[in-house]
């Protein structure tokens, strides 16, 4: 036997055994008996030749090939679901079935809204879950990758990592934000927080002597916003995270050199031909922001519309 003879009911086995890390929680999940599971699982190894977990009182961890093989299954059983709801669509023409999407904070809350709304206008059999997931490590696109979601909104910073496919959608501009009023806000202490300042802007961070050290790191850019307002120092953050900066906060043009920051979608070969995933690209290709520090957003789109 080989990996070719696995049954969907296999793969969702090996998911929920790496899902939940036993095959006692596996078990409980999928409503079956741990000795059944514990019995599938040893044969999915005999048939791929590797072992998939290693066990112990800690439960069952995956091992580097447990991983790749649970986000190959994950991807395989989505595209089973995707083969059901594009069959019936193109009996019907009616788009439907899940939808999962990974995106940045500041994506989640200024971007994807009004992405949202016009979805579930034109295409209401469609059932979005969005998680929010920090752009740091493999970030959204490790999520696509692994199988847990379907797109990712990403920070772009060069080619997308190895078997996704990727598109711009917008490049951002960063500002300079400090307490409203403030005479001398280069002057003052920087906040700042991790997911701040990727590849994309580290070049232009490095070349300005004016910018110190963070001495104060918050969580997110919305902690960041709140540190600024409170007079706690100044920081350079991105457009989208400026979107309903509170009154107590000014935001300023950094000039001409100013950094950018480009966001786009990630998703996998085979996803990006699905009829749902589809309709949300061109959905989040359709929408204008009204954010600020955006001023030129449909040319940046007409520009970026590939990577």
């Amino acid at each position: 036997m080989t990996a070719a003879d696995l049954a969907p009911q296999e793969l969702r086995i090996l998911v929920a055994v790496a899902d939940e890390g036993g095959f006692s929680a596996a078990a409980a999940r999928l409503g079956a008996t741990q000795s059944a599971v514990s019995h599938a699982v040893r044969g999915i190894e005999r048939k791929l030749g590797v072992v998939l977990f290693e066990r112990g009182r800690f439960g069952a961890r995956p091992t580097a090939a447990g991983e790749r093989a649970a986000a190959h299954a994950r991807r395989v059983l989505r595209m089973l679901q995707a083969l059901a709801a594009d069959a019936r669509g193109a009996d019907t023409g009616e788009i439907a079935g899940p939808l999962r999407i990974a995106a940045f904070r500041s994506a989640a809350l200024h971007l994807l809204p009004p992405v949202l709304r016009r979805l579930a206008e034109h295409r209401p059999g469609v059932e979005v879950s969005v998680t929010v997931v920090r752009e740091l490590g493999a970030g959204t696109a490790g999520e696509v990758a692994a199988g847990r979601a379907d797109l990712g909104i990403a920070t772009l910073s060069g080619p997308p990592p190895a078997g996704l496919v990727a598109g711009a959608l917008l490049e951002e501009p960063y500002s300079l934000v400090h307490p409203a009023g403030h005479p001398e806000p280069r002057a003052l202490p920087l906040v700042d927080w991790a997911e701040n300042c990727g590849s994309y802007t580290r070049t232009w961070w490095a070349a300005q002597d004016w910018i110190p050290a963070a001495t104060v790191s918050a969580e997110d850019d919305g902690a960041v916003l709140s540190m600024v307002g409170s007079g706690l120092g100044m920081a350079v953050m991105p457009a989208l995270s400026l979107t309903g900066a509170p009154p107590a906060v000014e935001i300023t043009d950094l000039g001409p050199d100013r950094p950018y920051r480009r966001v786009g979608y990630v998703t996998t070969p085979e996803l990006a031909a699905t009829d749902a995933v589809r309709a949300l690209i061109r959905a989040l290709r359709s929408v204008t922001l009204p954010t600020p520090g955006l001023p030129s957003l449909e040319r940046t789109k007409d520009q970026l519309r590939a990577v």
